[in-house]
């Protein structure tokens, strides 16, 4: 629950009735949840712990005026979330919290170099999906994500347009456990072949163009909700990587940011380098991922940025 404390009388802003956050469940998010509560409090907010959603959830919460704001939404992975839950009538997305957010397939490097694979649609051949075939039923086993999260409506779309029903095999289900044992098979040799995004620790274990490669797609194609993007919006370094290249923007109530313009004017400020998400993300995978650590983590990430931090505070007040 946010609640304007003395600043906000003194101001005479309004007051907000019934505030709250949510983040999607993930360490990584719950980060840069602390950031901005960080922010908030250095406004005269009281924030009570950040609830933990599923993202479909926090927008209809936030839509319902259960929820003031997320900190997490991909704004193009979640359009179709996003226009579910009542769109720009009742939800506004403010700032890029984190910019250049890239997702695709990967496979590893002495697979792709051995058999010239470059391209998603090349698993067509039962030969080269054979290669990647974990369970022993021929097809090859593409590591997916979590149900729920939007880029497994995509998975599924490329499956059927790029012909790969009949030799790629979904794995979903949890995907921190997915990919644990993904890794490990990688470490005994084996070939592998799965779904990451950026930022993420994966890409700190498994390093691209040193232990995997990104997949190419040979034409964007992706499920009619994206809208119509491109092969501009898929690219990256000259190479199509078949998702859009994404940016994590902040999305809350219409309701709140009226009342509440300072507050809107430092979401619309903070934003958090890629590389910083990785670092913290690989230190929640090492065993920093009690919300005690989190915290501690958001403060000196703070610290380590004070100057920035306290330029966004700085210009957050000239609203209240």
């Amino acid at each position: 629950m946010i609640h304007a404390v003395a600043m906000c009388l003194e101001y005479h802003c309004q007051l907000p009735e019934a505030a709250n956050a949510a983040h999607g469940g993930l360490p990584e998010e719950s980060f840069r949840a602390e950031i901005v509560k960080i922010g908030l409090e250095k406004l005269g907010y009281e924030i009570e712990p950040i609830k933990a959603l599923d993202y479909t959830a926090k927008l209809l919460a936030i839509a319902n005026g259960e929820l003031d704001y997320t900190v997490t939404h991909w704004e193009k992975n979640h359009q179709a979330f996003f226009e579910r839950s009542g769109g720009k009538e009742k939800l506004e997305r403010v700032g890029t919290i984190i910019p250049q957010m890239l997702q695709g397939y990967q496979i590893d490097k002495k697979t792709a170099n051995k058999y010239n694979i470059t391209n998603i649609e090349q698993l067509k051949q039962p030969e080269i999906a054979k290669l990647f075939d974990s369970d022993g039923d021929g097809k090859a086993n593409l590591v997916g994500c979590d149900p729920g999260w939007g880029c497994e409506i995509i998975i599924e779309h490329h499956l059927k347009a790029y012909g790969l029903q009949d030799t790629v095999e979904y794995d979903r289900g949890r995907y921190s456990a997915i990919i644990a044992d993904t890794i490990a098979r990688y470490r005994q040799g084996e070939s592998i072949l799965y779904y990451t995004w950026t930022p993420y620790w994966v890409g700190s274990v498994l390093k691209p163009n040193e232990d995997v490669v990104w997949l190419e797609v040979t034409v964007t194609d992706l499920p009619e909700a994206q809208g119509e993007l491109t092969v501009a919006d898929t690219s990256v370094d000259g190479k199509n990587l078949g998702f859009p290249v994404d940016l994590m923007r902040i999305v809350a109530s219409k309701k709140f940011l009226a009342a509440n313009p300072s507050a809107k004017h430092l979401l619309e400020l903070i934003e958090i380098p890629p590389e910083d998400m990785s670092a913290e993300s690989l230190r929640i995978k090492d065993g920093e991922d009690s919300q005690q650590d989190i915290r501690r983590h958001a403060q000196d990430w703070v610290e380590k940025n004070q100057e920035l931090f306290d330029n966004w505070i700085e210009e957050a007040k000239k609203l209240q």
